[in-house]
């Protein structure tokens, strides 16, 4: 046994606690409030905090996939240059106010409790017309706290409330550096995803103009405010579409641009116990033998993008970093739900996949890192049953089976729709159902013991994030 079930119903939905107490409740009261296009009411507090978040410069992180793994490198660097920064991510699993983090560590309870007591009493005058969502009070918070540290700088996740509507954060900061991570473009009638992991697939756009110049005004809406004259652009390697429409942003706004591949990369890279050795080009020099406990040549892509970042922000790209520092400060970067092994006897493995491109990249990395004779999957997936789809033929390739459990959250498909899309994809007798995660936890473990000794044996949960955090709390001691 796990011991899954013996900890069950311990854990908040996201796996860990909401913050302090009154600000918890704040949050709850939220959650179901949508988020008002263009930010206003959270534009309105802040104004009448007299703008906190213009207080210190801003790293500001945007794109699809790899923001908060991006994040996390660049706040491991600035803290082994002894930078005093402030972080906002989007893991749905760590928790509200887990997602904020300060001096390279989570932001502690009395601070973040000292911050909202403080937001408190404004509340009422820009609620008239109604509520804050959720996003938005955790992040004007998260920006008081940094404001009243203070930070030397902040580093902000944009755009990660999940709207595409909504644009991102960009332009409520005094950000002089931008890193734009791979950006998905789907193809026509969401068929198909490109991003940086097969590029040759910007041709499924090909044939129906009408929805690339659509997906090419989706992805300007996500991530064009981060692109400015006054902003040194980390620009990750994108599929050709994306690629075209974020440099013709950074052309018209006369933003300077750092290209992958061009300016900065990966130069090589081969596996080590617990992550795997790397060499970077950055823009001021060559690192070699950089430590990065984390798998997979994604999370190498997503630490070249960070320490570009890093060098941008700390003397324009013009010198290398000290050598020594550099290596500290990436052998530290949070490895939190990111192929993070939590158990042994069966190994199991944690890794948020949300979209086809996470999960494909998930499958390099674990046929690159692990050599497991079964795997079995526990998976829990928040969309439609296209995605669930497209996700588990991803994931197909090194489960011999899967588990199908519920969601923690509205937006999770239903566990009997999973299942008949799971059995689509694997055939029924590779399927099993279970509706509480501590049993399909537990089931995973039971058929993988059964079809493998146990050195050989694993369980990979995987898919939503909220699950993913659940899973965590559940089976870390």
């Amino acid at each position: 046994m796990t011991g899954a079930s013996a900890k069950a119903g311990t854990t908040s939905a996201f796996g860990d606690a909401a913050g302090p107490p009154r600000f918890a409740a704040a949050y709850a009261q939220r959650a179901a409030v949508a988020v008002l296009p263009g930010l206003a009411r959270l534009r309105r507090l802040l104004d009448l905090l007299g703008q906190p978040q213009r207080a210190f410069p801003s790293i500001v992180v945007a794109g699809s996939v790899g923001k908060s793994s991006t994040v996390a490198a660049i706040t491991a660097l600035l803290d082994a240059f002894g930078i005093r920064a402030g972080s906002l991510r989007s893991p749905g699993w760590l928790g509200s106010a887990q997602r904020v983090g300060l001096a390279g560590a989570e932001i502690s309870p009395e601070v973040f409790g000292a911050a909202y007591d403080d937001l408190a009493p404004y509340l009422p005058l820009i609620e008239s017309d109604g509520p804050l969502s959720a996003f938005e009070l955790l992040t004007a918070v998260a920006f008081a706290a940094f404001a009243d540290a203070p930070v030397d700088l902040a580093v902000v996740e944009s755009g990660w409330d999940g709207s595409s509507e909504l644009g991102d954060l960009a332009d409520l900061l005094d950000a002089p550096v931008a890193a734009i991570t791979p950006v998905i473009v789907a193809g026509a009638g969401g068929a198909a995803e490109v991003s940086l992991f097969d590029p040759a697939d910007a041709a499924v756009l090909a044939g129906d103009p009408g929805a690339a110049e659509a997906e090419l005004d989706r992805i300007l809406a996500r991530t064009g405010s981060a692109i400015r004259a006054d902003t040194l652009v980390v620009l990750a390697q994108q599929a050709l579409p994306a690629a075209q429409a974020l440099l013709r942003r950074a052309a018209g706004t006369g933003a300077t641009v750092a290209r992958e591949g061009m300016e900065f990369g990966v130069v090589g890279r081969r596996v080590a116990v617990g992550g795997q050795m790397i060499t970077l080009k950055g823009l001021g020099g060559t690192y070699d033998e950089l430590f990065l406990p984390l798998h997979g040549a994604h999370q190498a892509h997503d630490a070249a993008v960070a320490l570009a970042a890093v060098e941008a922000f700390l003397g324009g790209g013009r010198s290398a970093l000290d050598l020594d520092v550099v290596r500290t400060g990436l052998a530290q970067v949070d490895t939190r739900g990111r192929l993070e092994v939590v158990r042994r006897s069966p190994t199991i493995v944690l890794d948020v996949a949300q979209d086809a491109v996470a999960a494909a990249a998930l499958v390099a990395a674990l046929e690159e890192a692990f050599t497991f004779e079964v795997l079995v999957g526990v998976v829990a997936i928040d969309g439609d049953e296209a995605l669930a789809a497209r996700i588990l033929a991803a994931l197909e390739p090194v489960l011999g089976t899967v588990v199908v459990t519920t969601g923690a959250t509205a937006a999770a498909l239903g566990v009997d729709d999973l299942a008949a899309v799971a059995a689509g994809v694997f055939g029924a007798d590779r399927v099993e159902v279970a509706a509480r995660l501590d049993d399909a936890i537990d089931d995973a473990v039971r058929l993988a013991e059964e079809d493998a000794d146990l050195g050989g044996a694993g369980v990979l949960v995987t898919g939503s994030a909220p699950v993913v955090g659940r899973a965590r709390a559940l089976l870390r001691p």
